[in-house]
């Protein structure tokens, strides 16, 4: 039987009327993808405030590996409430708090030495990446990445690529942070190999510690293995190895952001173990705690151990709550047969984009890593021009239909896929239907209105 069950027009009456009372309670600031409201969810569905069932392909955008509400996750939690509910971090200690961080040090790739501290969300974990970095190396300067995405606090925001969605009338940034292009083999210039490509630009790195900075002054290199936001573009592994080289030749620290591409996401527990490559230090929330708020930086100990006693930390950070869904969660993800059950659906997803694409001139390319599977969408194949309003059509006409979507790119020209790992076939069969519908709705749209206008 099929799962999306569609009772109202979505959104509903329901899910409108508690939109408007979100819009008059909160700044416009804190946008919202949809106007759905939503009720209760469990596994990889959702039901609204209207009873309709839909599909989430967004999956608390990548939080939720595990899926909704899983049961042993719910229970941790129920009997985590009635034992302690707070009782901060930095006033004492509780065994769930011990326990995460001796998993995050056991699960993490690389046999040193390791610690963990735990924070509230990834900008704050990102920061804290940083603060590390600076305090072990005396060093100031950062080098991030074109289409990078790593949070919205001032920070993280000058960290951040993608400049009119998230930073526009928010500077001034923080300073020492210097960007450089990171290499995306779909837009590499016409007529360039990807070898070439690749190259040129590691060529341009190496340039940036003359030109840009010298790396007796930099702290820490700070990449996405498989950037998120800026449209799931996978590192070429020759990229990423000469990072790790130039970090361990000049003593730069090392710094892997699996935010989003972390905890099983693409088909290992951390995308740097498709690589062979070990980071000083990994960055992870998202999925981490099964939508809880948390977030951790492990890394070598002396590393770890560089900033003073009360130099990290926070009220929050930590939390029991969040930690005892953490403990269930990592136990989940890292066995076998869940991370290569993101293979399979992440095989699955991209199997019925290809069958799309060949049909839908809209569609530039599919690309992505286990299962973080995108879609880029161009007005033109030849010239790659972006879509970003056709994003929006799609994701609009897919929701009309009970499938849940979200937008991505650092021209918000993709629409990418982080559905909850426990998504069956069944499921994953009947949500790409609809979106395929929604892709021919919108491609047949465009042909009638370029005729209108012949």
């Amino acid at each position: 039987m099929p799962t999306i069950n569609l009772i109202t027009e979505i959104p509903g009456p329901n899910s409108l009327a508690l939109a408007a009372r979100r819009e008059a309670a909160t700044p416009r600031g804190a946008s919202k993808a949809s106007a759905l409201g939503v009720e209760r969810a469990q596994g990889a569905t959702v039901t609204d405030v209207d009873g309709n069932t839909l599909i989430d392909l967004a999956g608390g955008i990548g939080t939720l590996a595990v899926g909704h509400c899983p049961p042993n996750v719910v229970e941790a939690l129920h009997m985590q409430a009635e034992k302690l509910i707070h009782f901060c971090a930095i006033v004492g200690t509780y065994e769930p708090y011990v326990r995460v961080a001796e998993l995050l040090n056991e699960v993490t790739p690389g046999d040193h030495a390791k610690k963990t501290i735990l924070l509230n969300s990834g900008a704050e974990a990102v920061e804290t990446a940083v603060k590390i970095a600076r305090a072990a190396t005396g060093r100031g300067a950062i080098i991030v990445f074109e289409g990078a995405y790593h949070g919205r606090t001032n920070l993280t925001l000058a960290m951040t690529s993608k400049y009119s969605l998230f930073k526009k009338s928010f500077g001034p940034f923080a300073p020492e942070v210097y960007r450089l292009p990171f290499p995306n083999l779909y837009r590499r210039p016409s007529g360039m190999t990807e070898d070439d490509y690749v190259d040129a630009a590691i060529k341009q790195l190496e340039y940036a510690f003359t030109a840009q900075v010298d790396p007796s002054a930099v702290a820490a290199i700070v990449i996405e293995p498989v950037q998120g936001e800026g449209g799931f573009i996978a590192a070429p592994p020759k990229f990423l190895t000469r990072i790790r080289e130039l970090c361990t030749e000049h003593g730069i620290v090392m710094v892997a952001d699996e935010i989003q591409c972390g905890f099983g996401r693409t088909g290992r527990l951390f995308a740097v173990e498709h690589y062979g490559i070990v980071p000083d230090l990994i960055i992870m929330a998202k999925s981490l705690a099964a939508g809880m708020p948390l977030s951790a930086v492990t890394g070598r100990a002396d590393l770890m151990d560089a900033p003073h006693p009360g130099g990290l930390g926070g009220t929050y950070s930590g939390n029991p709550l969040a930690c005892v869904a953490a403990i269930e969660a990592i136990q989940m993800i890292r066995q076998p047969e869940f991370l290569k059950r993101a293979e399979e659906v992440g095989g699955r997803i991209r199997g019925h984009l290809l069958d799309l694409q060949r049909q839908a001139p809209l569609i530039g390319d599919v690309r992505g890593v286990g299962a973080m599977i995108l879609m880029e969408l161009v007005k033109n194949p030849l010239s790659k021009e972006p879509a970003p309003t056709e994003v929006q059509q799609i994701i609009a006409a897919s929701l009309k239909r009970g499938v849940i979507a979200i937008r991505a790119g650092i021209f918000t020209n993709c629409i990418r896929f982080l559905p909850p790992l426990t998504i069956s076939d069944e499921q994953i069969d009947e949500a790409m239907t609809v979106l395929a519908d929604s892709v021919r709705s919108v491609e047949d749209a465009r042909a009638t209105a370029t005729v209108a206008v012949v």
